[in-house]
């Protein structure tokens, strides 16, 4: 594979300011558990190998069950997930896919029933923030090391 540029080392303001929003969301009461969902669920979205690896690892460490983790890419149709799990996920697809439809009226509804518009707000957030971090870690090829 051909070495693409590090942003961090290029433009370290950028970097600086995405971490900026990092460490708020860090603070945020979101639980673990979701805020790793919704990471996951983006990065698998986005094809990011770099971010799954990375919040899979944590998601495990977080207690979030392997068969959870299997079953994220096709959570539609799992059992596994409840009417939280299943509304944060919607919310994660339809704002990494904006471009389709935008986030429906139907999912802000259900999200601000089950969630409150504090807990809303820090999920859209997070979904922003892996979204920006997927399109980082993809576009300059980021790979853990084995």
């Amino acid at each position: 594979m051909t070495k693409r540029l590090d942003i961090a080392q290029t433009q370290p303001g950028a970097l600086t300011a995405m971490m900026t929003v990092e460490n708020y969301l860090a603070e945020t009461t979101l639980s673990t558990h979701f805020k790793e969902l919704i990471k996951i669920r983006a990065s698998v979205i986005n094809q990011c190998a770099y971010c799954i690896q990375m919040h899979t690892e944590v998601a495990l460490k977080a207690g979030i069950s392997q068969n959870k983790l299997f079953a994220i890419s096709a959570w539609k149709e799992s059992p596994l997930f409840d009417e939280t799990e299943r509304a944060l996920l919607t919310l994660t697809d339809e704002l990494t896919h904006v471009s389709h439809a935008g986030l429906s009226d139907n999912t802000y509804q259900v999200c601000v029933e089950l969630l409150g518009e504090e807990k809303l707000s820090e999920a859209i957030m997070q979904v922003i923030m892996i979204n920006a971090w997927n399109r980082f870690a993809v576009a300059t090829k980021m790979q853990h090391e084995c």
